[in-house]
């Protein structure tokens, strides 16, 4: 039996006949008759009998209408706490982020949501590789994940994408470096150099395979590091360049940042939530926040210093 089922066996026993209960319920007195034999079915006994010309329920028909009544009072209950559940304000908000973006963009973002009168945020950092950022969106209501803007795209069918950054990478070099009087480089200038990269697999990785494509040979990568902290450290001490996000990490001592004149690594930025969390007004209050922290100038609350990479 189901809850329909149990709707018209109530209807008949309040209303007393197929046409009324088809009238109340808005469908034919045929759908009525089909509805009440589904759930005679389901039963040992029989739940109605012929009084003349009248359906009337047996006893156990009238048991199991009184029943319906309690059912449809737990289903009203179960839907109003659904709705409770999706509108409420209180119900926390889990949010996942690379470590640059949850570095630059979690502190604000806790701000800016208390400021809307938003929901509590559990926050957690990811450093995953590109293909395990849609898996997050399991455990966690929005998920700011990273990938190359020509890369393979996220899988849309099961996921909902809200684009937030499209950021440019910019060439990171020591301030002593020979290169670093220059306002803007190309990338003839810097195909020689030694170059530290990110872990194969990570959302950066291909971005100087890009930079490699422009300057027509491949380039000489000597360090794999996916902390932006270190990466600078060693580009400060003149023994490689790398490339950094130019919005969301700051440079750090000792290092200056110019961008590629004839080309254009980025990294596209997009927040990732399975289509089901959009439906509480809690997690959309937390996106709204999330959208209006990565729209915000790069000066404005950006970090000082280099930070941890995907």
């Amino acid at each position: 039996m189901d809850a329909r089922q149990l709707v018209v066996l109530r209807e008949l026993s309040e209303r007393g006949s197929l046409a009324a209960v088809a009238r109340a319920l808005h469908v034919t007195p045929s759908a009525v008759s089909q509805q009440l034999a589904a759930l005679q079915r389901t039963s040992p006994v029989p739940l109605t009998e012929r009084r003349g010309r009248r359906l009337a329920l047996t006893p156990a028909g009238e048991a199991l209408a009184a029943a319906a009544v309690d059912v449809a009072a737990a289903l009203d209950a179960a839907s109003r706490a659904v709705s409770e559940h999706l509108e409420s304000p209180g119900v926390p908000v889990g949010v996942a982020a690379f470590q640059s973006a949850a570095l630059a963009w979690f502190g604000p973002l806790l701000r800016e949501v208390a400021a809307a009168g938003g929901p509590p945020l559990r926050c957690s950092d990811q450093d995953v590789a590109q293909r395990d950022f849609p898996a997050l969106v399991a455990d966690h209501d929005v998920v700011v994940a990273h990938r190359p803007p020509a890369g393979p795209a996220w899988p849309e069918r099961r996921l909902r994408v809200v684009p937030l950054l499209t950021e440019p990478l910019h060439v990171a070099l020591a301030a002593d470096h020979p290169l670093a009087g220059r306002r803007r480089l190309a990338v003839a200038d810097v195909a020689g150099e030694r170059w530290i990269s990110v872990h194969e697999g990570f959302p950066l990785a291909g971005s100087l395979d890009a930079v490699a494509a422009a300057a027509g040979r491949p380039l000489e990568v000597v360090h794999r590091i996916n902390d932006f902290s270190v990466a600078a450290s060693v580009v400060a001490s003149g023994d490689a360049l790398a490339l950094l996000p130019a919005r969301t990490v700051g440079p750090g001592p000792g290092v200056v940042v110019r961008a590629l004149a004839d080309a254009a690594p980025a990294r596209q930025v997009d927040a990732l939530l399975r289509p089901e969390a959009l439906a509480r007004r809690g997690v959309r209050t937390v996106l709204a926040a999330l959208q209006r922290v990565a729209a915000r100038p790069a000066d404005g609350g950006r970090p000082h210093g280099p930070r941890r990479a995907p």
